[in-house]
């Protein structure tokens, strides 16, 4: 009978990105890994769309239509929308299912949220579904998820950069000995090639086409092969449509200048580590995850001008989803790291 309880009584994993939200089920591992958007028709107020279907619609949608992405810099700022989207989510796995009920659930969030916006995370968790809901600081779920020695005295140094937030953050005896938690990550970095395009080709693209440049030719060190796409757009002069071929050296130039404030960032956190963990960081190295470490040569452009090994961690996309799912899984060894001020902690069921 503990078994039958066991399975109707779940624990999840949440990883609320403002790219993606990745869902982890306590015994099945991730089952949910979708864009963090949603279609809405104006006139009715009804969600035509939510994840992969909506992300099809960016930037193709008529009037009456409105494609919505929830969360901006890791925070959310469509509450009821979120709602909807994880209500949505979790409606795929069962979730909703009155046999059914998530007992507790771990959010991975950034490092720098109000108590306000943490609030509000839990609350979106609470109301789509989940009993309890206990927010994971990104760095440290990145960690967990990653299987670094977090409760050693030394020093666990993350850069997860995601959607929305860049977090960096150095780790050691089961927290956060200093962070910084910056709004510059893979959205900005379509921007930056958005606007580069803008001005040098008198070309307007979308942000669809901007993250294709990115993945498909963008690096952040010159590459042995030659890269270059065709891309299509408006022209901004006659306002019909033009096709431009687009080289690395283009993609480059448009990501250096946010590259380099990431650099810096960096450099601050580290200058404000202490001494003995600073020197654990040049024989540990520099842990990355997220899906903006996946830039070609960004790992290498930061161990030339760190002078620190940096290493992108296995399966870099779903590090912190997989560090919420430990730690609801393991629960009681972890719950001294989950953050969360405004309720009580439970230890048992």
């Amino acid at each position: 009978m503990a078994n039958l309880s066991n399975y109707f009584s779940k624990s999840i994993g949440v990883d609320l990105g403002t790219a993606n939200s990745l869902v982890y089920v306590a015994g099945r591992g991730i089952v949910i890994s979708e864009p963090s958007v949603a279609a809405v028709n104006n006139k009715t107020g009804q969600v035509l769309a939510i994840g992969d279907e909506a992300k099809k619609m960016v930037g193709r949608t008529p009037a009456h239509i409105t494609v919505i992405r929830p969360l901006i810099n890791g925070v959310i700022s469509d509450f009821e929308m979120t709602q909807e989207m994880l209500k949505y989510f979790f409606r795929k796995i069962g979730a909703t299912n009155s046999l059914f009920h998530y007992h507790r659930a771990v959010i991975g969030a950034p490092s720098n949220l109000t108590e306000v916006e943490r609030k509000s995370v839990e609350d979106a968790v609470i109301g789509a579904g989940a009993n309890k809901a206990y927010v994971l600081e990104e760095p440290l779920a990145a960690a967990i998820g990653a299987r670094l020695p977090i409760d050693a005295p030394t020093a666990n140094a993350v850069i997860d950069i995601g959607g929305g937030t860049t977090e960096i953050a150095i780790i050691s005896m089961g927290g956060i000995v200093t962070s910084k938690s910056l709004k510059l990550a893979g959205d900005k970095l379509n921007d930056d090639i958005i606007r580069f395009v803008r001005d040098e080709f008198k070309l307007a693209i979308g942000e669809p086409t901007a993250e294709e440049v990115k993945i498909t030719i963008g690096s952040a060190l010159p590459v042995d092969q030659k890269l270059e796409m065709a891309i299509r757009g408006r022209d901004m002069a006659t306002g019909l449509p033009k096709e431009v071929l687009l080289k690395e050296t283009h993609v480059r130039t448009a990501l250096a200048r946010s590259l380099r404030i990431m650099l810096e960032s960096i450099r601050e956190v580290i200058e404000a580590t202490p001494p003995e963990l600073v020197g654990d960081i040049l024989k540990n190295g520099i842990h990355m995850c997220g899906g903006g470490s996946l830039l070609r040569g960004l790992d290498k452009l930061l161990e030339k001008e760190l002078m620190v090994p940096v290493r992108i961690i296995d399966d870099p996309l779903t590090a912190v989803v997989r560090g919420c799912g430990i730690a609801v899984e393991q629960f009681d060894k972890y719950y001294q790291v989950v953050n969360n001020p405004l309720r009580p902690r439970d230890i048992k069921i």
